[in-house]
């Protein structure tokens, strides 16, 4: 499965531009979150783009560090090293299904393929970011590491209004739709004379 032979034509092209969405910069800043967060013990990638994918391919530091954001109630009960690749897979599929109920959208997900196969490291990128982003904005003791490595996700702004503010506002003409306010017909005067055209011999 993950023995394929080169790609040729569109789907080299496509790939490309896939592999030109990885960022360096993010790797490095996840790795140090990644370690901040499991501990020591789950090591260190070689510093690219290949490196970084077999530290996370079987599965095994994306399910601890799911773990270490739950606290004591952890998600995934067992964590197995394993060099069979349904297994490396299953491993990456109960991260994403943690993350998910964690409160990842799926739109932030990446799929199994994309980090096992090497298809999308970017998109792998991008759920680690939704994921720490999220540990930050909860704010619950959980998250190890400096805040500032991740933007914080905007939270909802709930107001209530009471129903004397509600009835004011039924009475309020917005501008957008126009208004007549301040339109005087004071000081108009009836129309005049009809325009003269004169033709001068």
């Amino acid at each position: 499965m993950a023995n394929r032979g080169p790609t040729y034509g569109l789907s080299r092209e496509v790939q490309s531009k896939i592999d030109k969405k990885y960022d360096p910069e993010l790797e490095g800043r996840l790795v140090e979150w990644i370690v901040a967060q499991c501990g020591p013990g789950v090591g260190r990638p070689e510093p690219d783009k290949t490196g970084f994918q077999k530290w996370l391919k079987d599965g095994c530091v994306l399910c601890e560090l799911i773990n270490s954001l739950h606290g004591a109630n952890k998600p995934i009960k067992t964590i197995k090293t394993s060099s069979m690749a349904f297994k490396q897979m299953e491993q990456i599929s109960m991260f994403l299904k943690a993350a998910e109920s964690y409160g990842v959208i799926k739109t932030d997900m990446f799929q199994t393929v994309d980090l096992y196969e090497s298809k999308d490291l970017a998109a792998v990128q991008r759920t680690l970011l939704a994921l720490g982003s999220l540990a930050v904005t909860k704010d619950d003791g959980n998250y190890k590491g400096d805040p500032n490595w991740f933007p914080k996700k905007s939270q909802e702004n709930k107001r209530e209004f009471s129903e004397g503010q509600l009835n004011e506002g039924r009475n309020v003409i917005g501008l957008q739709m126009g208004t007549n306010r301040g339109a005087s017909q004071a000081g108009m005067t009836g129309y005049g004379r009809p325009r003269q055209i004169i033709n001068n011999p």
